[in-house]
């Protein structure tokens, strides 16, 4: 196994592999509870949609790990996964089915940019400074998921800055099927932070300082033992929920599966995407943001974590930018996550990328495939122990992520904040980034700023080729989106 994985050479041992892939899981396994429910609203059944982001995690992830031998895990992307289900299917007309083979589309043309080394180029093309900021961003990113899930902040919104109720009329007096979504503006949204009275933020309030002193004592698995304690915790608070439901049986799961599977190539697929003329265009540019979205919360994940960590070596970029095949982790990394997306549209969920999560596991001493490997069998066993895995709750969780984020904002250290055609572009792609919820987004708004800044300062010589053309390419994503 050392052999293999590289263990000693990355300075890590199977132990330490352990810990970081389970935590790491546990981090990121509200995915198989979330992904249901949510592709559940576009007419998909639950369970199926259940089994089938088990089954294109565990491939996507186990992949990752034998072939890159790098400590990511993937699964369904929770902004991808609300695109899908809230526009494209709900807002565009889309049929689930069709949705799915718009996704499979996707997988298909970021194998091809993967092989035909473009993804390499937007890599080479990205400077310094923005690197940092990227992983700096994931950081306040990971840590604004971390806060959010603990139960620490509430937002109230005035009626007037409501804009839609489950995708419709705001003005509606009621709701028979309950409210799913609210859409509100900014302006009318003001966070605050809560009054720890709920049992949940107690909860997660303990949890934290208990991590924070493991991790600042340097304690072996500090942060794994932080979520079993807080779980613990969680039971005498009746925040941890100890009651096993056996109504979702595997094999009801299984036999729900057939539904799903295949789909993406059924005459209400493939067989209906391109037969009205009207959806031709409409279903180019939907293929155009869910490739760029995928591929931009993949790449700054890699990235954000990398390059920090050193994962992802300066020997090891160096021999992605002038080797040939896949002769660089990071070149297996994204041939495993390419694929991924491909396998998930074929069993029934929308596109996989790698989970910003996989930061909890990093933060815990992961470093090669072998934390991978453990995640992969995680997602497994849990189509089999859903139930109880389900137990540990997310305030447990809550914890590490806001520890990890702050781990990863050391990379803020790199930036010359005094320069400030640094510190603008580099605030846009790392604060954005959290603010917005989305890491594809918080790397466009530091490019368009990046290419802007340098235009107006007479070094637009500066800025490599491929960067403006992803630009241009983020600039037509965000009209698009405006006039969908």
């Amino acid at each position: 196994m050392d052999e293999y994985f590289q263990l000693k050479a990355n300075h890590t041992t199977t132990r330490r592999e352990v810990i970081a892939g389970l935590t790491t899981f546990f981090a990121m396994s509200y995915i198989l509870f979330v992904a249901p429910q949510t592709l559940a609203l576009t007419g998909m059944p639950s369970q199926a949609v259940f089994l089938a982001t088990i089954i294109a995690s565990a491939t996507g992830t186990l992949i990752m790990g034998l072939f890159a031998n790098v400590p990511y895990a993937l699964a369904p992307g929770l902004g991808l996964n609300a695109f899908f289900t809230y526009t494209v299917v709900a807002a565009l007309g889309f049929s689930w089915q069709e949705a799915l083979a718009l996704v499979f589309l996707c997988g298909v043309i970021n194998i091809l940019i993967t092989v035909t080394k473009i993804r390499k180029l937007i890599i080479v093309a990205i400077p310094e400074v923005m690197q940092h900021a990227i992983g700096g961003g994931i950081g306040v990113f990971v840590a604004y998921i971390g806060l959010k899930n603990a139960g620490f902040l509430q937002f109230s919104t005035a009626a007037s800055g409501i804009l839609s109720i489950n995708g419709g009329n705001a003005a509606a007096h009621t709701f028979k099927a309950g409210v799913q979504s609210v859409v509100a503006n900014g302006n009318g949204v003001t966070p605050a932070l809560v009054n720890f009275t709920q049992p949940g933020a107690l909860v997660a309030l303990l949890g934290l300082l208990l991590m924070a002193i493991l991790v600042v004592k340097k304690v072996p698995g500090a942060v794994l033992i932080g979520i079993v304690v807080t779980t613990l915790i969680g039971i005498p608070f009746g925040v941890t929920n100890l009651h096993i439901s056996a109504a979702d049986s595997f094999g009801h799961a299984v036999s729900q599966l057939g539904t799903t599977f295949g789909a993406a190539f059924s005459a209400k697929g493939f067989g209906s995407l391109f037969t009205d003329s009207h959806h031709i265009l409409l279903s180019i540019m939907t293929i155009f943001a869910f490739s760029f979205s995928d591929i931009f919360d993949t790449l700054g994940t890699f990235i954000g974590t990398g390059r920090r960590t050193g994962i992802f070596t300066s020997a090891d970029m160096q021999a992605m930018e002038k080797g040939h095949g896949f002769s660089s982790k990071m070149d297996k990394a994204l041939f495993s996550d390419a694929i991924a997306t491909g396998v998930g549209s074929i069993f029934g969920t929308s596109n996989i990328t790698v989970f910003v999560e996989s930061a909890a596991g990093i933060g815990s001493g992961g470093r090669t495939g072998l934390t991978a490997v453990v995640v992969a069998i995680c997602f497994l066993v849990s189509s089999l122990l859903s139930p109880i895995i389900a137990i540990v709750p997310s305030e447990a969780v809550a914890p590490a992520l806001i520890m990890v984020g702050v781990m990863m904002m050391s990379s803020f250290k790199e930036i010359d904040w005094n320069d400030l055609a640094e510190a603008v572009p580099a605030f846009m792609a790392s604060i954005v980034m959290g603010l917005v919820y989305n890491i594809s987004y918080g790397i466009a708004a530091g490019f368009i700023f990046y290419c802007l800044i340098k235009l107006v300062t007479g070094k637009a010589k500066d800025v490599h080729p491929v960067l403006w053309v992803v630009t241009l390419g983020f600039i037509l994503d965000f009209v698009f989106m405006a006039l969908m």
